[in-house]
Parts: structure tokens; C-alpha cells; sequence
């Protein structure tokens, strides 16, 4: 191989150096907040720490006690799972129904885009606050309505029944960021394949499923992970919402992100666990990774793509 002229290696030298110099910020950025925080937190989930005192190496204690000792966290686990199994599905159907009347021609369809995605940009606590005293058991707006409506009530978040799904409808109430990127996609798909479709005199359920589900089975995937991981991580409304703030009644509502700030930052009186919840955060860690990387590798058999190999 001809080496390249003088000229052209002194050029291609100032512009590597170039780019490290703009992107320096963003890898010491990256470095600080992202990278030395996870080697951090990964030894201290090694350690029995309070955050006063020194660190003390105990190994995987942690994880053993994690999974064989602590009395809340296989509750925490089911509590998270159940919450993901309830809100992920039902965020995806609500999401893609509202974005598929959205993409409708129709007049006043802006107005009710933004009346869809006003809930998105509202304070998160103030509205979930909101929620507390609707779903109040006995004065309440929610129960008010069922009796209006000659409907049985409910104890709503006072209930260990209940209470998760209440905190679901919470969450659902921010569904209009799933549903913007619907209707991304669905703007996306090319009108010449609908012209197409009615041609050949197909129907509206036809249409909706050979031809805009699969050309957005992609955006799908998509949707799937990111609404996963937010159940996952949910914290805001299981804290604010239950009623003791711990993820009551009992562990019904104490999903996994609620236990990990429940040790790592105790109520007074009692000590930090620090170490405790770090190797909690490294569990959560791998859950979300394992999901993330299931859903990558079963994906293609289920998304449409035009490349032919």
C-alpha cells in the first residue's frame, strides 16, 4: 500500500486532534457522571456502607442476603413485575389507538394532538398529587362518579388489590409521549400503499393490519423497550401514591426502585444501607439489560424490513 503524501498526514493528524479537542468535553462528561459512578456503586454493592462510616468489603452478602434473607424483595420483584405486565401492554394499545384517531383528517385534530400530549409536560408531582386525592376512597372524585353511575366503588390505593392497578392508570394518564411517536410512524408510512390497498378493495382492518402494522412493527420494538424500562424504573407514583410512602398496603406496590431508595435513604431514625441498595441497582441493572437484549434478538422475527438479502 502507497503511503499518503507528507501533506495529507500532517492534514489528517490536525483533524484527529481536532476531534478529540470537541469531543473531549462529552467523554469527561461521560466519564464522571456515567462511567465512574457504575465502578463506584458496583464496589460498594460489595460492601456494607452507611455513608458515614468506611466502606467494609463483604463480598456477595449482599447478594445473598438479597435473595435469601430479605423479607421485601421477592414481593419487590413480584410488585415490578406485575406493574410491567399490566402498564406495557396497555400503553402500547392506548398509545397506538390514539395516534391512529390522531392521524385522521378530520377537522380540530390539533387541538386534540396537544389536549393528548398536555398531560406529558404537566409537573410530574403535582399531577400525580392530583391523583392521590381523586382516587381518594372516601371523598374522592373517582368513587363519586361510580356512585353516580350506580357502580360498586373501590378502596383504589388503600386496597393491596387495587392498589396497583390504580398507580397504572396514573402512569397511563403521560400516555400521549407513546402516543406522539406512534403517530411519527404512522405519518411515515407512504399513502401510495393505502391507495393501493383500497383499490384492491381492501378494508380499513385489512389495511390496518397487513400494511400499517407491519411498517411500524419497527417503531413497535421501540415502544416496547422504552415503556418497559419506564415500568422498571418507576419510582414517582408507587412513592407518592401509597399510602404510607414505603409501597403499601403491605409490599403491594413497593416495586424495586421504591425498596433501593427505601435502604439507600431510610426514614429517620433508622441506619443507611447503601451497600445493600447498590447491589440492588446491579440486579435491577441486569434485569433491564437482559430484557432489552431478549427483546433485540426476537424482534426480527416479528418486524417488517424491506432489506432483501
Amino acid at each position: 500500500m502507497t503511503a499518503l503524501p507528507r501533506p495529507w498526514r500532517r492534514k489528517l493528524g490536525s483533524d484527529a486532534r481536532a476531534a478529540y479537542v470537541f469531543l473531549a468535553p462529552a467523554l469527561i462528561g461521560f466519564t464522571v457522571f456515567v462511567v465512574y459512578p457504575l465502578i463506584r456503586s458496583a464496589y460498594f454493592a460489595l460492601t456494607q456502607y452507611n455513608g458515614l462510616s468506611d466502606p467494609k468489603f463483604v463480598g456477595f452478602d449482599n447478594f445473598r442476603r438479597m435473595f435469601t434473607t430479605d423479607p421485601s424483595f421477592w414481593p419487590s420483584v413480584r410488585a415490578t413485575l406485575l406493574l410491567v405486565v399490566l402498564y406495557v401492554p396497555l400503553s402500547l394499545a392506548i398509545g397506538l389507538a390514539l395516534a391512529v384517531f390522531c392521524n385522521q383528517r378530520m377537522r380540530g385534530v390539533s387541538l386534540l394532538r396537544t389536549l393528548c400530549y398536555v398531560p406529558v409536560v404537566l409537573p410530574v408531582v403535582a399531577t400525580i398529587t392530583l391523583w392521590k386525592f381523586v382516587f381518594n376512597p372516601q371523598v374522592g372524585l373517582a368513587n363519586q362518579v361510580l356512585s353516580w353511575l350506580h357502580l360498586p366503588t373501590s378502596e383504589w390505593l388503600s386496597g393491596s388489590d387495587s392498589a396497583m392497578p390504580s398507580i397504572v392508570i396514573v402512569m397511563l394518564w403521560s400516555v400521549g409521549s407513546t402516543m406522539i411517536i406512534f403517530l411519527a410512524a404512522l405519518q411515515a408510512v407512504p399513502t401510495e400503499l393505502y391507495e393501493a390497498a383500497r383499490l384492491d378493495g381492501a378494508g380499513p382492518r385489512t389495511v390496518f393490519f397487513r400494511i400499517t402494522l407491519p411498517l411500524i412493527s419497527p417503531i413497535m420494538v421501540l415502544q416496547v423497550v422504552l415503556q418497559m424500562v419506564t415500568a422498571l424504573q418507576a419510582f414517582n407514583q408507587p412513592k407518592i401514591l401509597s399510602p404510607d410512602g414505603m409501597g403499601g398496603p403491605g409490599f403491594s406496590t413497593r416495586v424495586l426502585m421504591l425498596s433501593i431508595y427505601t435502604n439507600g435513604f431510610p426514614s429517620l431514625g433508622r441506619v443507611a444501607q447503601l451497600g445493600y441498595a447498590s447491589a440492588q441497582v446491579w440486579v435491577l441493572f441486569l434485569v433491564i439489560v437482559v430484557l432489552i437484549a431478549a427483546t433485540a434478538r426476537f424482534s426480527s422475527i416479528w418486524t417488517y424490513s424491506d432489506h432483501v438479502s
